[in-house]
Order: C-alpha cells, then sequence, then structure tokens
C-alpha cells in the first residue's frame, strides 16, 4: 500500500469543465406565503472549487503537482475562482472570455440538508476552445497522465483530439465521462462512469455477469484499457482489456453528501496509475477516498493525511 510522499514526484494535467461550487447556509422555519416552498434565512455564504478543479485540487490535496486547463468568464464567479486557486499549489492556465459565464452551482442548505441547487452557465466559443488544444498539447510532455473532467459545460469540444494527443505522446488519459454518448472517449486508458451512467450506453445490466459482459464489450468498442464503474453503495468495479475484474466494497462510514466525490476517485486513480499500482491497490486507494469525502459536506478533497490514516484502519 502507498507510503508518505508517494505522488511527490507525478505531474499531473487536468483539464475540463471548471465551475464555482457556492453555498447558502441558513434555517427554515417557515414556509413562503407566496407559494408552498420553504423560506430559508440565509446566515453564511461559502465559495468551493468544483468540476474540474475539485479534480486539480484533490490531486494537489495527495501532494501531487498539478497543472490545470479550462475556460472563465470576465466576471465575478471567474475572479473568485482564479483566487481560489491562486491559494492552492494548482499551476491554473485559465482562458478568459468576456462572452460567456463561468459555471456557478448554488446550493441552498439547512441543516446540512440540501434544499436546491441553481446552475448557471454558457458555453464557451471555438476560438477560445482551440487556444486551450494548443496549451494542452504543448503541456502533454510534462505530465504522467491526463484527467479529462467532463461536465457538459461545452469546455470539450476537441476532446478526441486531446485523447489522440495524449496518445502519440504515451501519455495516459482517464476520463470522467458524461452523456450518452461514449464514443468520443474512443482511445482513452481510463473511463469512470457511475452504474447509472454506465446503463445508459450499454443498457440494463441485470447482474456482475452482466457487467462484466458489458464492461469488457465497452471495453473492446472504445479501445480502452480499463473501465472503472462506481456503484454508490455498493463499491466499485475495475475492469480490464485483458478480463479481470477487481470489486472493491463501499468503504463510507457516513455519507453526509456525494457532491465531488467522481472528483476524488478519478483524482486518486490517476495518481495511482501513474505510480505505477497495481490493480487492486489503485482501487482500494480509489475507494477509500472517496469513502473518506462523502463524510464531509458538500465538494471536499482529501488530504494525503487523512487517506493514509484511512488505509491504515482499514488494513488493521
Amino acid at each position: 500500500m502507498i507510503k508518505a510522499g508517494i505522488f511527490g514526484d507525478l505531474q499531473i494535467l487536468v483539464v475540463g469543465d471548471v465551475m464555482l461550487d457556492r453555498y447558502w447556509f441558513g434555517e427554515v422555519d417557515r414556509i413562503s406565503p407566496e407559494a408552498p416552498v420553504p423560506v430559508i434565512s440565509v446566515t453564511d455564504s461559502e465559495e468551493r472549487l468544483g468540476g474540474a478543479a475539485n479534480v486539480a485540487s484533490n490531486i494537489s490535496s495527495l501532494g501531487a503537482r498539478c497543472t490545470l486547463l479550462s475556460v472563465i468568464g470576465e466576471d465575478d464567479a471567474g475572479a473568485n475562482l482564479n483566487r481560489l486557486l491562486n491559494n492552492s499549489d494548482i499551476e491554473a492556465v485559465l482562458h478568459r472570455e468576456p462572452h460567456i459565464k463561468t459555471t456557478v452551482k448554488l446550493r441552498l442548505i439547512s441543516r446540512n440538508q440540501q434544499l436546491l441547487r441553481a446552475d448557471f452557465d454558457t458555453r464557451p466559443g471555438h476560438e477560445i476552445l482551440s487556444r486551450c488544444l494548443d496549451d494542452f498539447v504543448a503541456r502533454l510532455k510534462r505530465a504522467h497522465v491526463v484527467v479529462i473532467s467532463d461536465y457538459a459545460k461545452g469546455g470539450l469540444t476537441h476532446i478526441k483530439e486531446m485523447v489522440t494527443a495524449a496518445r502519440s505522446e504515451n501519455v495516459p488519459v482517464l476520463i470522467d465521462p458524461k452523456g450518452s454518448d461514449f464514443s468520443q472517449y474512443y482511445g482513452a486508458t481510463m473511463i469512470t462512469p457511475n452504474f447509472i451512467e454506465l446503463q445508459r450506453v450499454v443498457g440494463e445490466i441485470i447482474d456482475d455477469r452482466s457487467l462484466e459482459e458489458k464492461a469488457l464489450k465497452l471495453i473492446s468498442e472504445l479501445d480502452l484499457e480499463y473501465l472503472l464503474i462506481t456503484q454508490s453503495q455498493e463499491g466499485m468495479s475495475l475492469v480490464s482489456r485483458s478480463g479481470s475484474v477487481t470489486h472493491s466494497p463501499a468503504r463510507a462510514k457516513e455519507v453526509y453528501d456525494v457532491s465531488g466525490a467522481g472528483d476524488t476517485v478519478i483524482g486518486a486513480m490517476a495518481l495511482c496509475h501513474a505510480a505505477g499500482l497495481d490493480d487492486v491497490e489503485k482501487l482500494t486507494i480509489a475507494n477509500t477516498a472517496a469513502g473518506i469525502v462523502v463524510g464531509k459536506l458538500g465538494t471536499a478533497t482529501v488530504s494525503e493525511l487523512e487517506l493514509l490514516k484511512a488505509l491504515n484502519e482499514n488494513e488493521s
């Protein structure tokens, strides 16, 4: 299993849809007279890194070096996102486009329960995405692994070209997918859909044998090396091109919030892959990291110290 500092020499390139996660906290003690909805009296607020920025934050908190490449707007949300990144150890390469709004997810929280989420976003233009592609290619040679975080916000128009470029440099590519068209991820090293996302692509999965068969078929069709399926309370399964299937049961002691858990999973998995760990170690570490963050409220990260402590507890 891992030791302290094992990820310290790794350089990870993260590209994808960044967002600002906003939280408004307050108490609900009445129903609105205008409509049958609760009224929240906001008493506090907080902003956190979201989307691909949260992936980068998780990688950095686990001790690796990380470069983040994305697009933001020339607005307050973009400035706040940039400020949060400047306060981290992440090398942020953010292209600013004045005609778009930085993606924001606003969550209203009362007594640790999410009442409402509101999303604000617009899709970036072709010209700025072409510049992002140029930056991506220029930074490939420095990366041990590429992580592509797809939140379907329009920042990954050139995802096929990115995968092709990474393969030409023999740099592994891990993708957190979105939508029902996985053909755009052809040639990736690993994709990490959850169980529901996978069923949208391969059809109904009725048992473990069905899961394995359909996973292997998808791996063959997309020329992948691995397919990692996250299954909520059922844990995770890692299927390889060779046909081996590794399963890890859920590790969470308590589940407060699953927001951003997929970001933690792919960040930890990218580090494990770059460090050359075996499949059991990869899955155990990614699953343990996810179990830690779902025990926290909102989009969160896991530190190297937290991960090592949890791994030691699990072993004993």
